[in-house]
Parts: structure tokens; sequence; C-alpha cells
């Protein structure tokens, strides 16, 4: 049956600046893809990300080069051939997924063989600002169960301790987005057991993470700008003991699937994780989050208005989107962003 393909760039305002090390940003932007075949329309997310090389505007001239081909036929294995991993490819697998589902009157769990999406402890992200604070963010989100510190390299001490403080019961991720060097971790090792983290997010630049094969932190250690695909695994093994799975990085729920099961044979612990996106972003990767031993989607709860019918949030446990909004169900819904 003929087959259509729409994409576009959507930019959601975020209620506060998400700092991290590298910078700040105060709007999400992404790509929405829709594609509708007779009365079923599956739509898709994906986040380009200028840490990898990627813009809005290529994004969607890679989604336009590959719109023949999906609406020619072309199904997700065709499609991982075409485009290579990362945000477009992201939203165009998702839409494919949705549109499936739909037409199979079926969902993308069932589709899958995977449960289907349900609450989960999600971090809460404590984005970088001055200790004061960002224990003033921790307090607030006291009863959640796992807070994710977000810090760079000049106060990382005072940063983790204001949230520690703040939050004694959390379990915390701290995430230096590569800012710090081999003698930070040298230097840091005891105050991180002393405060109780429970994974160190790709504390090294990805190129100079070898140091980690001879001098492993004291506590767990996540993979996230040095994983992408299966192909990095082997290079990661005996340096992390965590990978952070994302749909973006890997190029979509079909490729995201693979290494999430690929890494966990090779023994390592999943963290499934996200760009600042909005709830149609995160619908497909809460599929991942039921064996996932950190989980960090919290994307949405940074717009400052989202999807009416997205995920929500109660006390660090986030509730997955409305039935019908992504994933097959009883609606095809979707027009796409209210407003």
């Amino acid at each position: 049956m003929f087959r259509t393909v729409a994409a576009r760039h959507d930019s959601y305002p975020l209620r506060a600046p998400f700092r991290i090390a590298r910078g700040s940003k105060t709007t999400a932007d992404v790509v929405t893809v829709t594609v509708t075949q007779g009365a079923h329309v599956g739509r898709g997310e994906g986040v380009p990300y200028a840490r990898y090389g990627e813009t809005v505007a290529e994004s969607l001239a890679a989604l336009a080069q590959a719109a023949p081909l999906v609406e020619g036929g072309a199904g997700r294995d065709e499609l991982a051939r075409a485009l290579p991993p990362g945000a477009a490819r992201n939203a165009l697998d998702a839409a494919l997924w949705d549109l499936e589902a739909r037409a199979a009157g079926s969902s993308v769990a069932a589709l899958a063989g995977l449960a289907a999406a349900a609450p989960v402890a999600s971090a809460i992200t404590i984005a970088i600002d001055i200790p004061e604070a960002m224990a003033a963010v921790a307090a607030r989100h006291v009863r959640a169960p796992l807070l994710k510190v977000k810090v760079d390299r000049a106060a990382p001490e005072a940063q983790i301790a204001a949230v520690r403080a703040a939050a004694p019961g959390a379990r915390l991720i701290v995430d230096p987005n590569e800012s710090w060097g081999a003698a930070d971790l040298t230097g840091l090792d005891a105050f991180l057991v002393a405060q109780r983290v429970d994974l160190l997010e790709q504390p090294l630049p990805a190129g100079e993470d070898e140091v980690l094969a001879v001098r492993r932190p004291s506590v767990p250690v996540c993979a996230d700008e040095s994983l992408h695909t299966i192909d990095d695994l082997d290079r990661l093994a005996g340096r992390y003991t965590h990978v952070n799975v994302k749909l973006d990085k890997a190029g979509g729920l079909t490729a995201a699937l693979a290494l999430a099961r690929a890494a966990e044979a090779r023994g390592f612990g999943l963290m499934v994780g996200c760009m600042v996106c909005s709830s149609l972003g995160i619908a497909p990767a809460l599929l991942l989050a039921g064996g996932a031993a950190f989980v960090d989607l919290d994307g949405p709860l940074w717009l400052a208005e989202d999807y009416p019918d997205g995920v929500g949030d109660r006390d660090g446990m986030l509730t997955p989107p409305a039935a019908g909004f992504w994933g097959g169900g009883p609606v095809d819904a979707g027009a796409g962003r209210d407003g």
C-alpha cells in the first residue's frame, strides 16, 4: 500500500536552562517524522546532537533522501543499511515501528517480544549551577529514588556534596560529560565512594578513556559518549562496567535492542538514556527500561510544554504516555504536537 513520509523541525522551549560541562541549552530541537499508510499514521522523533556532528538541517536532508525508499515499502532493516546511526534514522525507525503496530492492530511491545512500558524509577537530572541551587533542586525531589548530578571539572566535590546532603536517601549518578582527566579520577575516587555514588558516567573524553583499563574508579563507571553501536563494545570491555544505550546514538529502537542484548551478553550493566526531547522521543526508549540497571529518561520533564498525553512524573517514577500515544493501541492519534 502507498506510503507517504513527512519530516519537520520542532523546537521546544525548556522550563530552565539545561547546563552540562559542555555548555547550556534553552530549547530542545528535534526532527519529527510521520509515515502514513492508508488510515494508519506512525510517528517518531530524533534529536540531532552537535557533539556527534549532527544538525537539524542535515538530519532533515537525510530523511528527505531516505523518504523514497520508505515510501516504496522499505522496512526497518533496509533503513539501517540506507542511513547511518543517528537522530534521522532513530526518528524514521520509531515511525515505522509505530506504523507496523497500528497496521497489525497490535503493539510495538508485542511485536518486539517485550513487556509493555510501565512506571519506572527514572533519574531526575540536576543541571550544573552553584551548589546551593543544585541542593535546592535536589530538596524538591527528595522522594525521588534516583538523581543524576551534572558536574564539571571546576567544582565537582561541592556540587556532589550539596546534592547528597539535600537528598541523603537517593541513588546518585554523577555525570561529568567527558570533562575530567585521569588525575581527577584518582583524586576524586575516595570522595565518590564516601558520597555513595552509584554510577559515574563518562568522566573522560571518549577518545581518551584507555586509562580506565588500568585505573578504573572504585564506583561503577558507565560509557556514554564512548558507546554508539555494537562495534564499540569490544573496545569498552575492561574499561566500563555499564553502557548507556540511547536510541539517538544507536539509530533507533531496532538497533538499540540489538545493542542492549549484545552488551548484556558481554557482561555490561545497562543504562537507558536520552537526549532532551519530547515524550515522542521517550516512548520507544521506555520499552528498554525494564531490563536496565539505571534509567535516565527524564528529557520531556525539562520542556516548558510537552504533548498533553505524554509521560508524567510522580516522585521520580516516570509514567508512560497515554494508551495510543505511540506504539499501537486503540488510537491512531497523532496528529502531532499540540499548539
